[in-house]
């Protein structure tokens, strides 16, 4: 005998059959429709509703030329700026209805190139997108470019492609960079090293410009040994921390590009015995709820995450609504703890 295959997919056909009547009429009730009387209604919905119907998500988006879902695609979510810019997004659109497909790179050009081809089959309404280490290395960016060929709104959030179109949010990191810098100088250092993020992306740029902006402000040198390359990760800065304390003349001040450098410096700093802040001052970039928790608490610009996924939803609604808004750029704060208080 037969087994009935329960994966089977129902659809409004079926429900037709089985109550002999048109997939109008079953629409209706479906959507309850008071056209249909409402003894029907009930009789239909609790029939579908018992063989596991479901509505076909693409079909009415191609009906209602909408499918009230946004893609948001992100190079990782291990850290609390991502959350908070993702609890932002959820702020704004879970109440208007919206489902958001939430996408993670790790850093990887192919990986944001399939999930752009995959919101765009799946017909989402709008992309946010930061855009990946790969990306901005190999200078792809054609497949972003199909975004907009395609008319969908897309926004940027905290890391744009400067040679594509589109609106985006981000945070002065040049301006923050260099307050942080120039905290350093007036506490009386001189030999200011930057753990700088990854070569040719804008946010890494903008921090190490400011870094060195300021230092030349000051009539300070810009030492190449002083200066060495990590990514975002805290694993990233040991080895460049040793280089660093390993210097005849050692630095009496490091600037991370962010909190996670930070705290991989202050591991190799507390191995050598060496003090913070009375022998080498400590700053970081982000203010992560981690950082007042350190030893000693961590000094920090603090860049304004859920602002930026409250003023990125703003322009996608606009795009939405056939508006257009301009990127915007919003301030960073210095918060001075005890990693870089003067003593």
């Amino acid at each position: 005998m037969p087994v009935k295959d329960n994966s089977q997919i129902i659809t409004i056909k079926d429900i037709a059959r089985k109550f002999k009547c048109s997939p109008s009429t079953v629409s209706r009730a479906l959507n309850d429709n008071p056209v249909i009387n409402e003894e029907t209604r009930k009789t239909i919905q609790e029939y579908a509703q018992r063989m596991g119907y479901q509505r076909n998500i693409i079909s009415l988006s191609l009906l209602n030329k909408s499918s009230k879902t946004l893609g948001v695609i992100l190079p990782n979510i291990n850290h609390f700026h991502e959350s908070s810019m993702l609890e932002g997004l959820q702020s704004v659109f879970q109440p208007l209805g919206y489902l958001l497909n939430i996408c993670v790179t790790n850093e990887s050009y192919s990986l944001e190139k399939q999930y752009i081809e995959r919101l765009l089959a799946n017909r989402v309404d709008g992309i946010f997108l930061s855009v990946s280490q790969e990306t901005y290395d190999e200078g792809h960016y054609e497949h972003i470019e199909n975004i907009t060929k395609r008319n969908i709104p897309l926004v940027y959030i905290d890391r744009k492609y400067d040679g594509t179109t589109g609106t985006g949010v981000t945070v002065d990191d040049y301006e923050g960079a260099f307050m942080a810098t120039q905290h350093l100088i007036e506490i009386g250092c001189r030999r200011i090293a930057h753990l700088r993020g990854p070569k040719g992306m804008t946010v890494s740029e903008l921090r190490f410009n400011g870094y060195r902006d300021c230092l030349l402000k000051h009539d300070l040198e810009v030492n190449e040994n002083l200066i060495l390359t990590t990514n975002f990760e805290v694993e990233s800065a040991i080895e460049p921390t040793q280089s660093l304390l390993d210097l005849a003349e050692k630095p009496d001040a490091i600037f991370g590009v962010n909190d996670h450098v930070c705290i991989g410096a202050m591991s190799v700093i507390r191995e050598r015995n060496i003090k913070i802040p009375q022998e080498i001052a400590l700053i970081g970039f982000d203010d992560s709820p981690i950082a007042q928790y350190l030893f000693p608490p961590l000094s920090s610009v603090q860049r304004q995450s859920r602002a930026i996924g409250l003023t990125a939803s703003d322009l996608l609604l606009s795009q939405l609504n056939n508006k257009l808004l301009s990127s915007r750029v919003l301030p960073t704060k210095l918060i001075i703890r005890e990693s870089s208080k003067k003593y």
